[in-house]
């Protein structure tokens, strides 16, 4: 096309980018003012605000009939707003729903959608009217206390805002996404907004801070729990953040002794469909265990969503559960986004939004009473013409019927009487009645009347103070009109975000570790207690070349320290190793722990992380002993971070191996015990403490032939005395005994020791002791080809130093005891 083509047909060359930039940015201030954001001052969207001002027109208040919404949608469309009907449906839908609005503007009859994610009914079925709180919103326009605009086809006038009387933008919320910005503001309780407007406009001074104490947080129509109330603070003042909200759930406890989870509110925007499907898939997947059935028992009284549990489920594990990994815990992401004076979006502070409200309440106020002081005037006027002239009615009918017509009887009044060209055609529009007496009074009464008010609008004009003492009435008002508690409930703590332990529940077990490395969990109660010299049940199905070795009492949230034979320690929790039942053979070690082919775990201890349980402050030191008599002591904070490889605890000769580990708080005394059947107990300061690397200590000097077989701590700051305690030692083929603490006289370490057992054929090589208190009422017995007893402690007789023990458990001939437990 030449220049003068493009010329001629008035076609102006731009570079495209510009050209791009400048519509993309005119749609997207269109999008933004037009559609997607609400207006601080009556915290509307435009097609919100068409359709209240269509229904208001339409003279659909509260107190009127219903009437089908598709004449509402067909007013609101053909006038005021000109995009698609569906569009326009949905907004009024959303104002009719009790679950979306906290306080709904619009009545609605019909189906209106539900919480569980049910549409609407088509426009043609519906019907709807203005609520009572919605006409608060509309009441005064006509006095001139908005400002107006051209509608679209520039055929009438539409306001730009309502008069709101009520703080809409924070009483129902919003939630828009506009052109690279979008906003999400929750509901409030209406009493609770009122309050902090009083005491804003009494303290204009005042911080968000300050008004928090008021505002509490958010009032979602569904109800729910917030928690964390610090982070509500911090969400006000600037505008962002969320806010941690939980449904409430109820564990109630069913006549035959079985329990229910009974869920009777959810987060606010959750859908209960989805919500109970996601449950279902859950349970499916089998990452919810111990739910029996659930069911949707919801219906027009409230919603109530029961969830069956099994007998040997554990309830709070469950809701835990249903916290964690549904939308019974959801954050509402706060976005406080709104246009201020019509046309520029800011995210805005508690404080700027119920400032910006007065302001605009203010402007309402005081356009009002000027309207309303120009009615009065005009009034007046015409009524000091009316009364002047009925002073004087025979003057003023003598010259009316001397006129020649209207327009000349018009203009003598005005010129005989000096009256205004509007008194002038009042007097000439005046009834014959008036001139009666009555209504002679009337009129001198009105007129009165109107000074009277006539002097008060002035002087509200004059003062200020008056137009807040105005807002204030009419706010309190309100709050009387519409009194309502709060929905959502505020937790007085904070909630912290879920660990994995947070979902295991707390219980006893046994962790056995068998020679080739298989490891288990159990249930401490899977094994019954026996008589002594029982023969035990099965505990495991092991491989005939294959027996147990290693076995603790713990609780599933311990940490667990696992130690190798070459001086190597790993770390773990309780319930991450693998539950098995009593018969199993459980998985071996190697596939989660790091451990080198060539060592083997020779050690394992149990610790609850002190942040848990406070009296484990005193598990200060980690106490370690190796199969030639050598112990070292080290601080347990050294343990605290170990990688998945491990950590070197103890440096160890050729010949020696790390077989013991306990925990003390180095004030404690230690009793070490060999296969021979020999003791010794000295002082724990006699062990000074030492770093990961080092050495160690002699703790025992042994025979040719000995071995240690057990170490004991003896806790100093125990309930127990040392008279209260006993050693109990357990002999290889099934013997064992108890014996006085006392008789074992506390020596330097390093010694030889004393004798703890009379050791023969019959009873065997000494295979593990163990200090008992008068707490231990049971212990578990291991073999190593599998073999468990579980037996009362009382059933071991309490003997000597020098004697050989009772028949605790009776082996097969090839079966050997391996060690004990104690319940």
């Amino acid at each position: 096309m030449t220049d003068k083509e493009i010329k001629k047909q008035k076609i102006q060359p731009r570079e495209i980018t510009q050209e791009l930039q400048e519509s993309y940015l005119d749609y997207a201030m269109s999008v933004i003012v037009t559609r997607a954001l609400p207006d601080v001052r009556d915290g509307l969207k435009p097609v919100q605000r068409r359709i209240l001002w269509a229904m208001h027109n339409m003279g659909l208040g509260h107190s009127n009939k219903f009437i089908k919404s598709a004449r509402v949608i067909g007013e609101t469309l053909g006038k005021f707003h000109p995009h698609g009907d569906m569009a326009v449906y949905d907004a009024l839908v959303r104002m009719a729903q009790d679950f979306s609005l906290r306080y709904t503007l619009i009545e609605g009859q019909g189906n209106f959608g539900s919480i569980d994610g049910d549409s609407a009914a088509a426009q043609r079925y519906t019907e709807c009217r203005l609520s009572r709180i919605a006409e608060k919103m509309l009441v005064d326009i006509e006095k001139d206390t908005v400002d107006w605009q051209p509608t679209y086809d520039n055929s009438r006038k539409e306001p730009k805002f309502l008069p709101a009387r009520v703080p809409n933008l924070l009483l129902n919320g919003a939630i828009g996404i506009a052109v690279g910005m979008a906003t999400s503001i929750p509901p409030h309780n209406l009493q609770e907004l009122v309050a902090a407007l009083i005491y804003l406009i009494e303290h204009p001074e005042a911080e968000t801070k300050d008004l928090t104490k008021f505002v509490l947080g958010p009032d979602f129509p569904t109800g729910g729990i917030i928690y964390n109330p610090a982070s509500i603070e911090q969400v006000y003042i600037t505008g962002r953040g969320p806010i941690t909200t939980r449904g409430v759930i109820d564990i109630q406890q069913t006549k035959n002794k079985k329990y229910q989870i009974i869920i009777t509110e959810i987060p606010y925007q959750v859908n209960k469909a989805e919500l109970i499907k996601k449950i279902a898939k859950l349970i499916q997947e089998k990452r919810l265990d111990g739910i029996r059935d659930i069911r949707d028992e919801s219906d027009r009284d409230g919603l109530r969503i029961v969830i069956e549990l099994r007998s040997n489920a554990v309830p709070q594990k469950i809701v835990n559960q249903l916290y964690k990994f549904t939308e019974l815990q959801k954050n509402f992401y706060v976005n406080m986004l709104a246009l201020v004076d019509g046309i520029q979006p800011q995210v805005l502070s508690l404080k700027d939004i119920l400032q910006a409200y007065l302001d605009h309440r203010k402007i309402v106020v005081r356009r009002r009473t000027e309207f309303n002081l120009k009615k009065a005037e005009e009034r007046a006027h015409i009524l000091t013409g009316l009364a002047k002239a009925l002073k004087v009615i025979d003057k003023i009918i003598a010259t009316i019927k001397k006129s020649k017509d209207r327009e000349a009887a018009h203009q003598n009044l005005i010129k005989k009487f000096e009256l205004t060209s509007i008194q002038a055609i009042a007097i000439l529009e005046m009834k014959l009645q008036t001139l009666a007496a009555l209504e002679r009074k009337k009129i001198e009464d009105e007129l009165k009347e109107k000074k009277i008010i006539i002097t008060e609008l002035k002087l509200i004009l004059k003062q200020p103070k008056m137009i807040l003492d105005i807002i204030i009435k009419e706010l309190l008002e309100v709050k009387k009109d519409f009194p309502s508690p709060r929905k959502t409930k505020i937790a007085i703590k904070d909630i912290q975000e879920f660990q994995e332990e947070d979902l295991i529940p707390q219980e006893d077990i046994i962790i056995t570790l068998s020679r080739d490395g298989y490891i288990k969990r159990m249930i401490a109660t899977s094994f019954k207690a026996q008589k002594r010299g029982g023969k035990g049940i099965i505990g495991f199905e092991l491989k005939e070349e294959d027996f147990i070795y290693q076995f603790i009492s713990a609780n599933t949230h311990d940490n667990i320290l696992f130690f190798t034979d070459r001086g190597r320690v790993f770390k773990t929790k309780a319930y991450e190793l693998p539950a098995a039942s009593r018969t199993a053979k459980g998985k071996t070690i190697y596939s989660f722990l790091q451990i080198p082919d060539n060592e083997q775990v020779s050690a394992i201890i149990a610790y609850a992380s002190s942040s848990k349980n406070k009296s484990d402050s005193e598990n200060k030191y980690l106490v370690m002993l190796t199969k030639n008599g050598i112990i070292k002591k080290t601080p347990l904070k050294d343990f605290d971070n170990i990688r998945r490889s491990g950590l070197f605890a103890l440096k160890l000769k050729t010949d020696d191996r790390l077989k013991w580990a306990g925990l003390s708080s180095g004030n404690d005394e230690i009793i070490i015990t060999t296969t021979l059947g020999k003791a010794i107990r000295f002082k724990e300061k006699d062990v000074r403490p030492m770093g990961r690397t080092a050495n160690g200590l002699k703790a025992i000097k042994l025979k040719n032939g000995d071995l240690v077989a057990g170490l004991g701590i003896i806790k100093k700051d125990s309930e127990f005395k040392i008279q209260d305690l006993r050693l109990l030692v357990i002999m290889a083929n099934g013997f064992g005994k108890q014996t006085l603490l006392k008789e074992f006289k506390l020596q330097r370490r390093g010694g030889q020791g004393i004798k703890a057992a009379k050791i023969t054929e019959k009873n065997g090589p000494v295979i593990a002791a163990q200090i008992v208190t008068p707490e231990t009422e049971e212990i578990l017995a291991f073999s190593s080809k599998g073999q468990v007893l579980r037996t009362k402690l009382s059933n071991i007789r309490t003997a000597g130093r020098a004697t050989q023990g009772v028949k605790i458990m009776n082996l097969n001939k090839e079966d050997k005891l391996v060690g004990i437990v104690s319940l």
